[in-house]
Parts: structure tokens; sequence; C-alpha cells
């Protein structure tokens, strides 16, 4: 096996991965999932409290 064998194989490989991803990603079964995480940006947690006083200008 010289090297031009392992740089194909290893090509191979890699393209293999990459459609197994997408593939992966794009199946049904994982919809509401990244339907969930979709939205994380957008939901509101509480914030700390030392976030808030320094969001209303208060330094401890």
């Amino acid at each position: 096996m010289d090297l031009n064998d392992l740089r194909s194989l290893v090509t191979v490989l890699a393209f293999a991965t990459f459609v197994g991803i997408v593939l992966w990603a794009w199946s049904g079964r994982r919809r509401g999932a990244f339907d969930e995480a979709a939205q994380l940006p957008f939901t509101e947690d509480e914030a700390p409290a030392a976030a808030g006083a320094r969001k209303q200008g208060k330094t401890s």
C-alpha cells in the first residue's frame, strides 16, 4: 500500500462519514429534537441575580 492508496482510503472514509452525518441530520426521527434545539435561543431562563443587578446599573 503506497501513500496514494492511503490518501484515497482516507478520502472515501471522510466522504462516507459526511454522508452518514447528513442522513442522520435529515432523518425524520430527529426532527423533534432539532426543532426543540432550534428554539433554545428564544427561551427565557432566569438570569442570575448579579447579572440582573448589572443590567439595572447597580454595582456591588
